[in-house]
């Protein structure tokens, strides 16, 4: 008995000796689970300030950020717009005579501002406020058109924007050896046979320099280029100007004409004035590159309603300026009024001047050619994304760091831009014509990119009803700048012709 009562007593020592321990056991597992939730909890907070920051950092398409303004996108619109092509309007007027030419600068500019706003509401769709983006300009014709006229405008705007970067090639390379010229005639009076220098040292030059400038990424990135460009766009263009009413002034100018020039209407004369329609509408296009500048704005206010408001800053002070440039030049020159009246057939003194004109014009042209280019890089590196997505070669983006300077380098992004200015280069020293080449690019881009696609869009997208007076209006504007374009591009390939005869493949000195 006393034996049982022992043994009572220590199970009930042992029991309430584990008791502790089990409190003590049950206080650290809640102690656990108050830590897993307190970590549960830190890493919900961290995900959502992780999510947060990608809000911050991209917009709702996912891709980077936008940090466009209204006055980059005039910039961009300045820096495409206010080109070399300037220049030549001067011979334009001179073509066409005082009434034809003035009209025509006013009317190219009218429709150019009205198509380029309807182009602009094709941004987003189907609702143009909140509607889904449209980076490209194939991208708005494909969601609006449907079928396959975005392969069409595709192909339209590509090739337009690889011959826009042909023609600026050579532009740029016949500037550099103005200021040889000019340098040459001052020393050696004017026309010398020894003033002749090749253009090729100079474009193969000016590829090097855009395979650096063309690892630029994007137009997000070259803000900063489009805007001196634009700078340097205002200084030769005024310069030109300056010198033409200068002449003037000093009483020196030539004689002018209400309608076209002096003489009979023969042949080349109509060839001239179709290729001087061509100059004007090619000065005053930027459609091809209107979509990819409004894919640069920020959505602090809708895209649509500041890139309206960039279209009408820029056109308006493209327009001044294109006729200031043109009737000034046309009063000081007249009817022997050079293809370029800042080059080498143009002003020659004060030579200074007309060297730093030339230099402006360079670095104008080495920005302009990057945003001409952007959106051929941007749908080229975007389909090969989505092609080989899981390659390493076309994805990874490697970090360089040059001094203080950080970039990132894609491998293939690095080949293909090299290639692409390589062959543009090698194309460029085959064909160093100037006037013929800018009007074939107005003919074959301004009227499907300027006028038909916009106004087909805008169409579809307000459902228009047939043989309405807002549809009969709009389809008579369709006819007629197709009708004048097909004009302007049998006049250009006359020009190319003719330039064939006289040139010879890699052989040409300015």
């Amino acid at each position: 008995m006393k034996r049982i009562l022992k043994m009572k007593k220590n199970k009930k020592r042992r029991f309430n000796s584990m008791i502790p321990n089990q409190r003590m056991m049950r206080a650290e597992g809640h102690d656990n689970n108050r830590r897993k939730q307190q970590q549960k909890k830190k890493k919900m907070v961290e995900s959502v300030s992780i999510t947060a920051n990608e809000d911050i950092l991209v917009d709702d398409d996912g891709k980077p950020k936008r940090t466009g303004t209204v006055w980059t996108a005039t910039a961009h619109i300045i820096t495409a717009v206010i080109g070399a092509g300037v220049l030549s309007l001067p011979w334009a007027m001179a073509q066409l005579g005082w009434i034809i030419g003035i009209l025509s600068f006013l009317i190219c500019s009218s429709v150019i501002l009205y198509t380029s706003n309807l182009l602009t509401d094709c941004y987003r769709s189907p609702d143009s406020v909140t509607g889904q983006r449209n980076s490209t300009y194939m991208e708005a014709v494909k969601a609006n058109l449907g079928g396959r006229m975005h392969l069409i405008c595709g192909i339209v705007q590509y090739t337009n924007l690889t011959g826009a970067a042909i023609g600026y090639t050579i532009t740029t390379s016949i500037s550099i050896v103005a200021i040889r010229k000019i340098n040459c005639f001052h020393k050696k009076g004017v026309g010398s046979d020894e003033c002749r220098f090749s253009n090729n040292p100079y474009m193969i030059g000016l590829g090097i320099v855009e395979i650096f400038l063309s690892q630029i990424p994007h137009f997000h990135k070259i803000s900063w280029l489009s805007i001196i460009a634009s700078i340097m766009s205002f200084g030769y263009a005024f310069i030109g100007i300056g010198l033409s009413l200068a002449t003037i002034i000093q009483g020196k100018g030539r004689s002018t004409y209400l309608i076209a020039s002096k003489g009979q209407f023969t042949p080349d004369k109509i060839w001239n004035m179709l290729v001087a329609l061509g100059n004007i509408t090619v000065a005053s296009s930027y459609s091809q590159i209107a979509i990819d500048i409004q894919d640069s704005l920020k959505s602090s206010r809708a895209e649509n309603a500041v890139m309206k408001m960039a279209n009408k800053m820029a056109i308006v002070t493209m327009t001044v300026i294109f006729l200031l440039c043109a009737c000034s030049g046309y009063a000081a020159f007249g009817s022997d009024t050079p293809g370029s009246i800042l080059m080498s057939s143009g002003f020659k003194e004060p030579f200074w001047l007309i060297n730093i004109a030339n230099v402006f014009i360079v670095i104008h042209l080495l920005g302009a050619y990057q945003v001409l280019c952007q959106p051929i890089y941007g749908v080229v590196e975007t389909l090969a994304k989505q092609q080989w997505s899981s390659s390493t070669f076309i994805m990874e983006e490697f970090s360089v760091s040059i001094g203080k300077v950080k970039l990132n380098i894609n491998l293939f992004r690095l080949v293909w831009r090299t290639v692409f200015v390589v062959v543009v280069t090698i194309l460029a020293m085959a064909m160093p014509f100037f006037n013929e080449i800018l009007a074939l690019l107005g003919a074959t881009a301004y009227w499907p990119l300027g006028i038909y696609f916009p106004v087909e869009m805008f169409i579809a997208k307000q459902k228009l009803k047939k043989r309405t007076f807002q549809w009969i209006g709009l389809q008579t504007l369709n006819v007629i700048f197709m009708l004048l374009a097909i004009a302007v591009a049998c006049a250009a390939i006359h020009g190319l012709n003719e330039s064939l005869r006289k040139y010879k493949p890699f052989m040409y000195k300015g």
